[in-house]
């Protein structure tokens, strides 16, 4: 009972740091957020602890499976002997499954199916939780799109919207997740809370966004503008559809570039944080990165509801998180993942589950460099502790809040 009274403590206290750090507090829509905390406790609630709820998140983690297990046949066509074998290493496994993943979302794009789930489940969300319409829109449309493919996507609204807006945007597209990638991260980690951190993770990012950033949106203002397509302006109903196959072709050779891209950031942080160890064990044979980082994170980690000696285990996986990013820690747990006691285990799961690190700051940054004027741009610089901070707390908050329900 001590270590739930300390989780639920846990989340007021997320809360209350977004509060400390706010930059409006008079308007903080109090209601709002408390509409959805409760929303979020409710699906923490169900996913968790009821057998359809289970059932849901476990039947959805097993379609993700089920694709990586086909994307395994064209794998196999040319590299046979990287899948016909014992065990498979990383980027076989988690990796080059997105080669068949991302183009199979971008064909729903293409076809228009995408863009109407995620247009009605935003307006839904708008709805439930009293935030503005785009807002909702966009937290639902970077879930399937990932955070820089959402903004591209939405360059005509992020044109039109205020500088605040577009800063609460950015706070928010640090929390986020992609379908394409759920796959790799359900080959490493529990599904289930895979699956049930992603919802988790959306209504949070709008939770501490409205408590750091509060913004007074006026009906004139609370509109969404047309999604973009892949063949044209995004303000142009009009553009031609780019012809199917060369839409194919390049969502192929994204998919390629991303997977050279996280490849090439696994080894380079992997290395460069052993390289670190290195040095500082040099002074001392305790000194390494994961134990500084452990050391700083401790706090946090124990008002999650653990004992301290996992609370420093958690809190050095969290800082090395936010250091490189989630697929360096889940490749180093992957494989004891199944051993942690199941309050640690759902935790840092749904922890992970979030693109939340210091690389990502540097990506959405880029992205909005190419969409907005240099005024908006150089809020969203001036306020990159209000970006890492923004995800720091909605992993916290939603490991806290699915922790509650898993003992």
């Amino acid at each position: 009972m001590f270590y739930l009274a300390v989780n639920i403590i846990g989340i007021f206290v997320f809360i209350a740091i977004a509060f400390a750090f706010s930059k409006d507090h008079r308007n903080i829509k109090w209601r709002s957020i408390l509409i959805m905390l409760v929303l979020n406790l409710v699906l923490a609630w169900f996913f968790t602890s009821f057998t359809i709820g289970t059932e849901i998140v476990k039947g959805a983690a097993d379609g993700f499976n089920w694709l990586v297990a086909v994307a395994y046949e064209g794998i196999a066509f040319a590299l046979p002997s990287w899948v016909h074998m014992k065990s498979m290493d990383f980027v076989t496994s988690s990796l080059l499954p997105i080669l068949m993943i991302v183009p199979m979302f971008d064909i729903l794009t293409y076809i228009g199916f995408l863009p109407f789930i995620i247009k009605w489940i935003g307006k839904g969300l708008a709805v439930i939780t009293g935030q503005p319409k785009f807002e909702s829109f966009f937290a639902v449309e970077m879930m399937f799109l990932g955070n820089t493919e959402a903004l591209a996507v939405s360059s005509l609204q992020l044109k039109q919207m205020k500088a605040e807006r577009d800063l609460t945007l950015a706070m928010m597209s640090m929390s986020c997740v992609t379908a394409s990638i759920l796959g790799a991260y359900t080959k490493m980690m529990p599904g289930q809370f895979i699956l049930t951190a992603v919802p988790i993770n959306i209504i949070n990012a709008i939770i501490v966004t409205n408590i750091l950033n509060p913004i007074t949106v006026t009906p004139e203002e609370d509109t969404i503008a047309q999604m973009s397509g892949s063949g044209g302006d995004a303000g142009d109903a009009s553009a031609k559809k780019e012809p199917f196959f060369s839409f194919l072709g390049d969502s192929i050779l994204g998919a390629g570039r991303l997977v050279l891209i996280i490849t090439a950031n696994v080894i380079a942080f992997v290395a460069l944080a052993a390289l670190i160890d290195k040095i500082l064990m040099l002074f001392n044979p305790w000194l390494t990165l994961e134990h500084i980082l452990g050391v700083i994170m401790f706090p946090f980690a124990w008002l999650t509801g653990l004992n301290v000696s996992d609370a420093f285990q958690f809190a050095q996986y969290m800082g090395t998180k936010l250091v490189t990013n989630e697929f360096v820690v889940m490749g180093k747990v992957s494989g004891t993942i199944n051993d942690f006691a199941p309050h640690f285990r759902a935790m840092l799961t749904v922890f992970l589950t979030s693109f939340a690190n210091f690389s990502t700051v540097g990506m959405i940054i880029g992205a909005f460099k190419g969409l907005v004027d240099k005024k908006k741009n150089d809020l969203l610089s001036a306020n990159v502790g209000y970006l890492l901070l923004s995800g720091i707390l909605v992993s916290l908050l939603s490991a806290g809040i699915v922790g509650v329900f898993v003992w």
